[in-house]
């Protein structure tokens, strides 16, 4: 049983730096795909990054490459994104959510694969 609570939003300048924080209360984090997403108000949710596997290989989307990093702890069970540079249109409500891998080559970017979701955390950035 997985329950993820987002954490580490809030309002920063353009240009600024925010660390989101992923906390899965149960067990088995490690074992899931784990990825963010956000959604910007009138807008429909985006892929955003995710790592999965031992290795924890690391997948971004073209528009944060080189400015976001997503990383884990398994031993405390906890999803980070460290958001740097950020700019005004990176503005939305970001989620973690967690799935088992297909089992077929994929980048597991798109969020109807993902059956886990965290409740969001609202990251505002100001011009």
């Amino acid at each position: 049983q997985v329950s993820l609570v987002e954490s580490g939003g809030g309002l920063v300048q353009a240009g600024g730096s925010l660390r989101l924080s992923c906390a899965d209360s149960g067990h088995t984090l490690s074992k899931y795909i784990m990825g963010w997403f956000r959604q910007a108000p009138g807008k429909e949710r985006e892929f955003v990054a995710n790592i999965r596997g031992s290795a924890d290989l690391t997948y971004y989307a073209d528009i944060v490459k080189g400015r976001f990093t997503i990383s884990r702890d398994n031993a405390k069970n906890t999803l980070y994104l460290q958001m740097n540079n950020l700019k005004p249109e990176d503005t939305g409500v970001y989620y973690c959510a967690a799935r088992f891998p297909s089992g077929f080559a994929d980048t597991y970017s798109r969020e109807t694969g993902y059956p886990l979701w965290g409740q969001g955390t609202q990251v505002t950035v100001s011009s």
